[in-house]
């Protein structure tokens, strides 16, 4: 079962509470490849991003099922096809508060460094929720509500 969502949705933040309510073992993967190679992500992600996106891929295939795995917010859009056959929810997130989180916080690197942090904020917020809308997902709180609905039905 995957996590998914663009940068800032929350994956991180509700990782434990959802793997908890599901009784699953959750994992963060971007901590996870922090972990495995030694090597933060923003110096990675900067200086060889190619092999970034290479090494989360992997790395999502070659954890073990049955848990819950929070994948970083280009996973989806870079990496559809490695999903096939996961099940996958996504944090919906609107471009308003997207552009505010990413806005108000300067740790998380820039992925077009080369324009405004305004026109990096809009263009990739755009161009990912296109790619996402052609990945089947289901909105975390929509499983959420079926979960509590067939709790609560004889």
């Amino acid at each position: 079962m995957v996590l998914c969502g663009h940068r800032s949705a929350g994956k991180s933040t509700l990782l434990p509470r959802v793997a908890g309510l599901l009784e699953r073992r959750g994992v963060d993967l971007d901590a996870h490849l922090e972990r495995l190679h030694g090597r933060p992500l923003k110096t990675w992600v900067a200086q060889s991003p190619a092999e970034f996106r290479a090494a989360e891929r992997r790395a999502l295939l070659e954890l073990p099922p049955g848990g819950l795995v929070a994948v970083g917010g280009g996973f989806l859009s870079h990496h559809p096809d490695a999903l096939e056959g996961m099940f996958t929810l996504i944090i919906p997130i609107t471009f308003e508060t997207y552009r505010d989180r990413l806005t108000a916080d300067r740790t998380r690197p820039r992925l077009r460094p080369d324009v405004s942090l305004e026109e990096e904020i809009s263009s990739v917020f755009h161009e990912r929720e296109a790619l996402h809308a052609r990945v089947p997902t289901i909105a975390l709180v929509d499983f959420l509500r079926g979960c509590l609905h067939s709790e609560e039905s004889p």
